[in-house]
């Protein structure tokens, strides 16, 4: 099985916390991408949290807040679901399944973001089809809630 570092995402677009709802907003659509990693700064680049476009509509959009006063610490994701880059490939499949993520970020022992693997990664970049398959199934099951 593959390692995680060889299909994720390398290229990311990190915002911080204090950045603005608006700003993040902003990234998504320049750089056509659904969520974005929060680090704790631009030195050290330790993941402390995620914002996705669901969280910008549910947090920000339907409670009438404001996106330009709004930061990304009140809206973004603050448990975060992480694979090790050196983890099989398996192990994010599975806590993306079983977590039901569109993606999940990949770190090193210090919890510095490396990368990020999607959906997209998966169903491009390997050829495993029913693997990309349970692998979607698992997360768009409905929760049991």
């Amino acid at each position: 099985m593959k390692k995680c570092k060889k299909i994720m995402t390398k290229k990311l677009t990190c915002c911080l916390p204090t950045d603005t709802a608006q700003k993040a907003a902003e990234l998504m659509k320049s750089e056509n991408i659904g969520s974005i990693p929060v680090i704790e700064n631009k030195r050290t680049k330790k993941l402390i949290g995620i914002v996705t476009d669901r969280d910008l509509t549910l947090r920000i959009l339907a409670e009438g807040l404001n996106t330009r006063s709004t930061i990304v610490e009140a809206v973004m994701t603050h448990h975060i679901v992480s694979c090790l880059a050196e983890d099989d490939l398996q192990n994010a499949l599975d806590a993306m399944a079983e977590h039901q993520l569109r993606r999940i970020p990949i770190v090193n022992s210090d919890n510095k973001i490396l990368g990020i693997i999607t959906q997209a990664d998966v169903a491009t970049r390997i050829n495993r089809p029913r693997k990309t398959a349970a692998m979607v199934k698992g997360i768009s099951l409905a929760s049991a809630a």
